[in-house]
């Protein structure tokens, strides 16, 4: 029974054994503990396991006990400690309670002083603003008295422009009063600062005046960069820098043209004299030299820019603005023209006496140049309305009225005195002279400097002046050989009437052309027009490719083109005059138009239309087309081989459409002339090709 009974138990534990999960970290570390005294594994020891633990925990107890004693000791000492320093406290709080009800009085009236040192303070600190914006220390008083000026002046000086400009403000206010005063405190300290300003920089300007290449130092930048807020004293300041610059200019002008540099080096101008062009080029370099240099010295005194505008001067006066700087300009521009007005008289005589001279052609045009160029220079330096830019202009046109004075004194001699036409045509010397010069004044003015603002000259007045008169002599000579061949002819012609009894009998066709007053030799008119021609193209041919030379070689072509055109018509003329066909030519015309059949009737029926004498001139005129009876002008004595082919070609075309004119109305059935084809034995394509057309 008692087995029976056991069993359930037994199995539970049995089951609850073999359940247990032997994985976890607690049961681990339980069974390492066990390990650590649980060594014998008998049936004793597993029966007394339980009391073996219960006397293991107590051991373990007993010792905790024994190690901590020394610490409770000690805690119990500390909680001694505490209640004593409790017990303090508390006699502290009730000595505290009993002093702040006697000190209570002390603080509130700790309070109230405290706000009413606040109150003094900001009264303080609003009477010390007012002191530095509306009152001048005594430093700065004493430094606007001085006699000698420094940086604490300016300093001074602004403050005091800063007062009279709150006061300005505090006039809003309703302490007007306060502010008129201070307002007329600060203008008799403002007056007198300025008055001692004014004279301290009329000294030190005239200390400039005594050197040739001042310093302007710092110091007395800013003293003239103050007197502009007093245009009247900046004014007098400016005239006096302008004075003494003047007369050290002058003198040293005076000494460069005769005395030199130091030690003679650089050499005086004058002694140059003898070369006008370099002379005058001396002159002007050094008037430009120092230009520049009283330029930037001027500048450097009236210019606001001439201040640094990140120094101390510049934040108390402020930068100018567009207004002042244009004005600044205009004082610049009325100092430097006071300091060079006394140099221009000076320089004027000697460029007078230069121009005076009679320098030849090339160097008073290069004078003339270099005078232009430095009147430009000058005028965007110094300003067009100035006294020595005004001298230079008049300079400048007086040497050009000098060159032109001997282009026209120069081509009123080859007018008076033309040259003789030579026997082969060729173009007088004067003409090889004249291109020349022109080809000389070219090279000049292709090389000359242009300034900045200025442009070149236009070059077609002063080749017009050069040439136009040598084209005049040679139509003069041309006209002049004319006339003497004109009068050689009328004696030769006398001659021949005077033959008597020598002469040969005439023949119907000799009455007939002594009928019409035909001039039966060459053409008069065509070694003038050669000639001119030939003088024309030895001025053209070396100007081809100057481009400021194209509109007169443009006048130069159209004039050979009308010559060639009275040269071609007059030969054309002759030859048909000598072959008595000119007369014809206004009937053939008209034939040609319809109207001669009309109103007069057929060709043939005119008396110089008539088969026998057409006959006649046509054989003339085959004659001298194919060279038996005398040869077509060939133009030796044109010295350019293009235009003499030309005017040869030209003038067998003319006689080729001549010729067609005579074969249309010839071989037009309304004329009714007989044997049309007999007459005209030859058509027109073969004159063309006889005359090389």
């Amino acid at each position: 029974m008692a087995t029976a009974a056991l069993a359930p138990s037994t199995g539970r534990k049995l089951r609850r054994v073999l359940e247990t999960r032997t994985e976890s970290r607690e049961l681990e570390a339980s069974l390492e503990a066990l390990s650590e005294f649980y060594i014998d594994n008998s049936t004793q020891a597993r029966r007394n396991l339980k009391s073996t633990i219960h006397s293991r925990s107590l051991s373990l107890i007993n010792h905790f006990l024994h190690a901590s004693l020394p610490a409770q000791l000690a805690l119990d000492s500390v909680e001694e400690e505490v209640n004593a320093l409790a017990e303090c406290c508390d006699l502290i709080a009730k000595a505290l309670s009993s002093c702040s009800e006697a000190t209570g009085d002390i603080i509130s009236t700790t309070e109230r002083l405290k706000l009413d040192l606040e109150v003094t303070t900001q009264r303080q600190e609003i009477v010390s603003r007012f002191l530095r914006d509306y009152q001048l220390s005594n430093e700065e008083i004493s430094a606007l008295k001085e006699d000698e000026l420094s940086e604490n002046f300016f300093k001074a000086l602004s403050h005091v422009q800063e007062i009279h400009a709150n006061c300005k403000m505090l006039l809003r206010t309703h302490h007007q009063r306060a502010g008129l005063e201070l307002m007329d405190m600060m203008a008799v300290y403002q007056e007198g600062a300025y008055e001692r300003l004014c004279r301290w920089v009329q000294v030190e300007c005239r200390r400039l005046g005594d050197a040739d290449n001042p310093e302007v130092h710092e110091l007395l930048k800013t003293a003239v960069h103050c007197l502009k807020e007093r245009p009247v004293l900046f004014k007098y300041c400016a005239e006096e820098v302008a004075n003494m610059r003047h007369h050290a200019l002058f003198r040293r002008f005076i000494s460069a043209l005769t005395r030199g540099g130091p030690g003679g080096f650089p050499r005086p101008i004058e002694v140059h004299a003898h070369d006008p062009l370099r002379y005058v080029g001396d002159m002007l370099g050094w008037l430009h030299q120092a230009l520049a240099s009283e330029r930037e010295l001027v500048l450097a005194l009236l210019d606001p820019d001439a201040v640094s505008d990140t120094g101390p001067t510049a934040q108390r006066f402020g930068k100018s603005t567009e207004s002042e700087s244009a004005k600044t300009e205009s004082d610049v521009t009325f100092v430097l023209d006071r300091i060079f007005e006394g140099a221009c008289r000076p320089f004027k005589v000697r460029v007078e006496q230069v121009l005076q001279s009679q320098p030849n052609l090339i160097i008073s045009y290069k004078l003339s140049n270099t005078l232009e160029f430095y009147s430009y220079t000058i005028s965007d330096l110094l300003g067009r309305e100035t006294a020595l830019c005004n001298t230079l202009w008049l300079l400048k046109d007086a040497a050009q009225q000098t060159f032109f004075d001997i282009l026209k004194t120069r081509g009123d001699k080859l007018l008076r005195y033309p040259p003789l036409v030579a026997v082969d045509l060729s173009p007088p010397p004067p003409v090889r002279e004249g291109v020349s010069l022109v080809l000389e004044l070219m090279d000049t003015y292709n090389g000359m400097m242009v300034p900045a603002s200025g442009k070149k000259p236009d070059f077609d007045p002063v080749i017009c002046a050069l040439l136009d008169p040598i084209v005049q002599m040679c139509e003069q000579a041309a006209e002049a050989h004319k006339s003497k061949g004109a009068i050689h002819s009328s004696r030769r012609s006398r001659a021949s009437s005077d033959l008597g009894p020598n002469a040969r009998e005439s023949s119907p066709f000799d009455a007939l052309l002594t009928k019409n007053n035909f001039n039966l030799t060459q053409n008069i008119d065509a070694p003038s027009r050669i000639f001119l021609i030939n003088c024309l193209s030895a001025i053209q041919q070396p100007l081809v490719g100057h481009e400021i030379a194209s509109k007169y070689l443009t006048s130069l072509g159209c004039l050979i083109e009308t010559h060639m055109g009275v040269l071609v018509e007059k030969e054309a003329e002759a030859i048909l005059k000598r072959c008595a066909l000119w007369d014809k030519m206004p009937y053939v015309q008209n034939a040609d138009d319809g109207q001669q059949t009309e109103a007069v009737g057929p060709l043939v029926e005119l008396e110089n239309m008539s088969s026998p004498i057409l006959a006649e001139c046509l054989r003339l005129f085959f004659g001298i087309v194919t060279g038996s009876e005398g040869s077509l002008p060939e133009f030796e004595l044109m010295q350019v081989p293009r235009l003499r082919s030309d005017a040869c070609v030209r003038v067998a075309r003319a006689l080729a459409e001549a010729y067609e004119l005579i074969y249309e109305a010839v071989m037009d059935p309304r004329n009714h002339y007989p044997d049309p084809k007999s007459l005209m034995r030859h058509p027109t394509n073969q004159i063309r090709t006889i005359l090389g057309i």
